[in-house]
């Protein structure tokens, strides 16, 4: 809590001019300027997987503070193998459905888009009431332990491989999800094909062990994905957006690499892009390096190269020389904010007023990353300051 404030530079204003230009994101998505709030896991849903008014005020507090677009956390999208963490919100059942519509509603009142991330944690699950053990592509023990701030303990569960069955029944669980969405006002959905959950887990060669179309060559590790995209369309009425996420690392592997390097990224990304998709997230842990190695192009980088469509760059973004350096040098169209987001929820309004910024505090996600914690935390610092002005 003592280290340094960071206050933009006024060189910099020019960078940070970037930032505020408007973009438009397929037929739906008239954005303002080029900052999203990523979307980040909170754990703070009902027990059975509903959004609630904490929530809401968390995701308005986003567009009042100036954020063009709001993507939410991970959503579970069945009731089968697809929750991957206790009190995470789902989209799984019409209740569950129709619990977004106030969160939906308060962030257009505040002039923002919102866009649900749909997620299916596969062989990570470390939270599902609805089954007792994981599925997979293949039983392959993961790597690294549970998430504790997430209420996790332990080594992962070895997990049991999908059947044809289970594919099926994964891909329409994308699909009823996405119509749920839209029917509670989203604007759009974003396929979590990232970070190490189940999209991710076809993708990768050591997790993905199967002799089946969906295993073995690069082309069939991505089927799945675009199964599920394909679905997702089918599903969804023209005018929504449709975007997906793609990353190197994993939540329980952080500095995995694609084997094949660019080749792959080619590849990956030329696919993704053929597919009826609005736009492109690619995160890394700081955006702006070389996706391979110490020299090249990003990842960002990568992907607007093989897609038509925008991209959106995320990782460690929360400095406004480097978010606005990403846009400057046509890395990507737009940017996304974790950190930033979560230690000011007014971070646009802050940085067009050349503001303070205060550096992100750890403890609002410990010891678990819910809103209850954070707000617990901000009134401790609060009242141990002697302030009686509310929390930022």
């Amino acid at each position: 809590m003592n280290a340094p404030v960071y206050r933009p530079a006024r060189a910099a204003h020019a960078a940070h001019g970037h930032l505020f230009t408007p973009l438009q994101v397929g037929h739906a998505l008239s954005l303002p300027n080029r900052l999203a709030v990523a979307p980040m896991t909170r754990v703070s849903a009902t027990a059975d997987g509903r959004a609630t008014t904490q929530m809401a005020d968390y995701y308005e507090a986003f567009a009042a503070g100036g954020f063009g677009l709001v993507i939410t956390e991970g959503i579970y999208t069945d009731q089968a193998y697809a929750q991957g963490y206790l009190f995470q919100p789902g989209l799984a059942d019409d209740a569950q459905g129709d619990a977004w519509r106030a969160v939906v509603d308060r962030v257009h009142a505040r002039g923002g888009r919102i866009v649900a991330q749909l997620m299916h944690a596969g062989a990570l699950s470390q939270g599902n009431p609805h089954r007792a053990t994981a599925k997979g592509p293949s039983a392959v023990q993961p790597k690294g332990q549970q998430m504790a701030f997430y209420r996790g303990e332990g080594p992962y569960r070895m997990p049991e491989a999908m059947s044809d069955e289970d594919i099926a029944e994964a891909i329409d669980g994308f699909a009823q999800a996405a119509r749920r969405a839209q029917e509670a006002g989203f604007d759009g959905v974003e396929i979590h094909g990232a970070n190490g959950y189940l999209l991710d887990q076809f993708l990768t060669a050591h997790t993905n062990l199967r002799e089946d179309r969906y295993g073995g060559s690069l082309d069939n590790r991505l089927r799945l994905t675009l199964d599920v995209i394909q679905a997702v369309r089918r599903s969804t009425a023209e005018g929504f957006a449709v975007g997906v996420r793609s990353s190197q690392g994993k939540v329980n592997d952080f500095t995995h690499k694609w084997e094949g390097g660019e080749a792959d990224a080619a590849q990956i990304f030329g696919a993704l892009g053929a597919q009826p998709i609005d736009y492109l997230h690619t995160t890394e842990f700081e955006a702006w390096r070389p996706a391979f190695g110490g020299r090249g192009p990003s990842l960002a980088a990568l992907a607007r190269r093989h897609v038509s469509v925008p991209v959106l760059a995320n990782g460690s973004l929360h400095d406004a020389t480097q978010a606005g350096g990403v846009i400057a040098r046509e890395e990507a169209d737009f940017v996304s904010l974790g950190r930033g987001a979560l230690a000011h929820a007014d971070w646009p309004a802050r940085l067009r007023a050349g503001a303070e910024f205060e550096p992100f505090d750890r403890e609002l996600l410990a010891p678990i990353a819910d809103l209850a914690n954070a707000a617990r935390h901000r009134e401790t610092v609060r009242r141990a300051a002697g302030s009686d002005q509310a929390p930022r």
